[in-house]
């Protein structure tokens, strides 16, 4: 989804699964670490704000963009983008650049261009929610039940908390159908999208970092049911018509007026341009906005909740909006009351970013200075281009007006040890854990690896090359990418790593050790080798019923040895389609995640029904073992496949109960 991350957890990782399935859990939230290494030089403590750079006027923010943005879109085959920075109150620049619309060779008008911020529209969630909070509606450490018509049931006798859905503790499991759809005959009103399923919680409330937007859509309908207006009308005359914002909205599709000004959103600007996306959890990310009304969002908070005349937000809400929340990760920025922290440079910073498939943005406000910065691009582009482009217009812009002095970071003598204990499999908090995207657990760990100095790599943090990042230690379980400048930290309780997180990420998820049973290093093996038997069984079975034809041969075996001898290869052939049939719906989805609806749930069944074959084959296969092993005069090769058979049936079985490939209901 991406709203926010959920793209990329989602259609990034169908890639890989579908890639993965063509050749072809659960996790503990981590403990309160017993000693927790402190930030130190590797992430200084941010200031109480330095007066704004000199340099940071329009005409050298301008010379900068212009030196950057141009060569960025194309080289990353991005269409167009919109930057705006606000600085004391007012916009200091606002810039379009490429095009709206390449087809009709539109250019981007940062003043009425519309984008689609993903993720950044849970910002207006959470302002509204916070408005609520101020006017005594909401308690944000209450049970959410109290606000709900339908009851979110305890984990492990804990009820969640309106705080905890802000910070994205809540503990729900990753979701994706219906999220997006295809049609807007298929978008499903909040309370009864909320009430279709509520996802498996996974970790014990207020623990652990797994980004929800189920829970972002939840906080949504409370603003809903508790100010008596829809969700949309509500932001529309609380947040947009207090602070102008003519060229806003979170109505879909979109209203007539604004249909003109709508971008068009590109896979790559080489490619043909998709339709206006369409997502059910509005609240989590369905807004479309102009860059110049996002400078009037950013100076709202900025300025104390207040632009020109309009207050949205008290003071002191404001402040509390902002405050750092519980830090679960050592030595790492963590999350406000729905905005993240991303401290820089020692500067306090509040943000987020927001993805949907082809639209890809970031918002950074610099509390201290009074400072905001927006950037929307209508394009994935090459490679995910527009991912690196963001990450390198908030650095950039952070190192050119607001620089960090250099500072020394001796490696620490515990390198080598604390290295050590580090190497192995992990897997993001922010995961599936009871439907058939299981199977993305598995395909998307993230290995680490240390070399002799006791410098680590992480598979999945890479630089803007896509080459791992190296990470030297400079204290107790702190890391710094001395290349890139970022910082990686981990959660330590009796000496064993429970979880680590990395600031190239927000502080919305962690990575987790994965459990032995759940290793990509012996179950992806092991099923691409059981894969590898039972296809041999299945080609090499007409193959033998040729050469017996050929030569006048009559089938050996009869009766009960003859029915056991065909089930297997049935059951092995049910296996190979139930495969065939999850790469098919995988590939579906990476081409548009908006295929995530009922209209895939046939298809999701027949793909189950062939893996229910195939596990019902692990035990026909034991019964083919037996009747082979004592029956006189079975040859060796025979045998010999009966063992194969039975172990690659019962891996099968294995890979499809543990990945959840077969479940009650269609709910993933």
């Amino acid at each position: 989804m991406k709203l926010g991350w959920i793209t990329a957890a989602a259609t990034g990782t169908i890639a890989l699964a579908a890639v993965a399935l063509a050749g072809l859990a659960q996790g503990q939230a981590p403990a309160t670490p017993t000693a927790r290494p402190t930030a130190s030089a590797a992430s200084p403590a941010p200031t109480s704000g330095a007066p704004a750079s000199a340099s940071l006027t329009k005409q050298d923010v301008d010379t900068w963009l212009d030196g950057m943005m141009p060569y960025a879109l194309s080289s990353g085959d991005v269409a167009g983008a919109v930057v705006v920075v606000v600085k004391d109150g007012q916009v200091l620049t606002q810039r379009g650049f490429g095009y709206a619309d390449i087809k009709a060779r539109k250019p981007v008008d940062p003043a009425i261009t519309l984008f689609r911020p993903g993720s950044v529209s849970k910002t207006f969630t959470w302002t509204a929610v916070m408005q609520l909070v101020q006017a005594g509606k909401i308690d944000l450490d209450a049970d959410i039940n109290t606000y709900l018509d339908f009851k979110i049931p305890p984990y492990q006798g804990k009820p969640i908390t309106m705080r905890q859905v802000m910070t994205h503790t809540t503990g729900f499991e990753e979701t994706l159908k219906h999220e997006f759809v295809a049609g807007p005959d298929r978008l499903i009103p909040l309370g009864p999208y909320l009430k279709l399923w509520t996802p498996t919680r996974i970790f014990p409330p207020g623990t652990t970092s797994a980004y929800s937007n189920y829970g972002a859509t939840l906080a949504g309908y409370i603003v809903e049911r508790l100010s008596g207006e829809p969700f949309d009308a509500y932001v529309q005359n609380h947040i947009f018509g207090p602070l102008g914002m003519t060229h806003a909205t979170f109505d879909q599709p979109l209203p007539a007026r604004l249909k003109p000004d709508m971008a068009t959103g590109y896979a790559r600007a080489s490619e043909p341009g998709k339709p206006f996306e369409l997502i059910n959890v509005g609240p989590a990310g369905s807004l479309s906005a102009s860059g110049g009304d996002m400078a009037r969002f950013m100076i709202a908070h900025l300025e104390h909740g207040r632009y020109g005349a309009a207050q949205i937000l008290s003071p002191e809400t404001e402040a509390q909006m902002q405050a750092p929340q519980a830090r679960l990760v050592p030595g790492l920025n963590g999350m406000a009351l729905g905005f993240y922290h991303e401290d820089l440079n020692g500067h306090p910073v509040v943000g987020h970013a927001g993805d949907t498939e082809y639209f890809h943005s970031d918002m950074h406000l610099l509390i201290n200075d009074d400072v905001g910065l927006f950037i929307s691009m209508n394009s994935a582009g090459k490679e995910g281009a527009a991912h690196p482009i963001r990450a390198a217009f908030y650095q950039g812009f952070m190192d050119r007006y607001y620089p960090a002095p250099p500072a020394t970071l001796p490696t620490a003598a515990s390198a080598k040890d604390d290295a050590k204990a580090m190497v192995g499999l992990y897997w993001s908090s922010r995961r599936v854990s009871s439907s058939f995207f299981d199977i993305t657990n598995l395909l998307g760990q993230a290995k680490v690896t240390a070399d002799k100095d006791g410098i680590i790599t992480v598979s999945a943090l890479t630089n803007a090359a896509h080459a791992p990042k190296h990470w030297r230690e400079v204290g107790p379980f702190l890391w710094h990418d001395d290349a890139g400048g970022s910082t990686l930290s981990a959660v330590v309780e009796n000496g064993k790593v429970t979880a680590f997180a990395s600031s190239d990420l927000p502080p919305v998820l962690v990575f987790q050790p994965v459990p032995g049973w759940a290793k990509s290093s012996w179950n992806t093996p092991a099923i691409l080798l059981s894969l590898l038997i039972l296809a041999a069984a299945v080609v090499l079975w007409p193959v033998q019923a040729l050469v017996r034809r050929r030569y006048g041969q009559s089938f050996p075996l009869e009766g009960r040895d003859a029915w056991l001898f065909r089930g297997v290869r049935l059951a092995a052939l049910a296996s190979l389609a139930g495969v065939v049939a999850y790469f098919l719906i995988f590939n579906a989805m990476e081409k548009g995640i908006s295929a995530a609806d009922t209209a895939m749930d046939p298809w999701i069944r027949l793909a189950q029904l062939f893996c229910l074959i195939g596990v019902v084959g692990a035990p026909v296969a034991a019964w083919h073992l037996v009747a082979v092993w004592t029956r006189p005069g079975r040859s060796w090769w025979a045998r010999l496949s009966s063992v194969l058979l039975l172990l690659a049936m019962l891996d099968f079985a294995w890979i499809v109960l543990s990945l959840h490939l077969i479940t009650p209901t269609l709910n993933y």
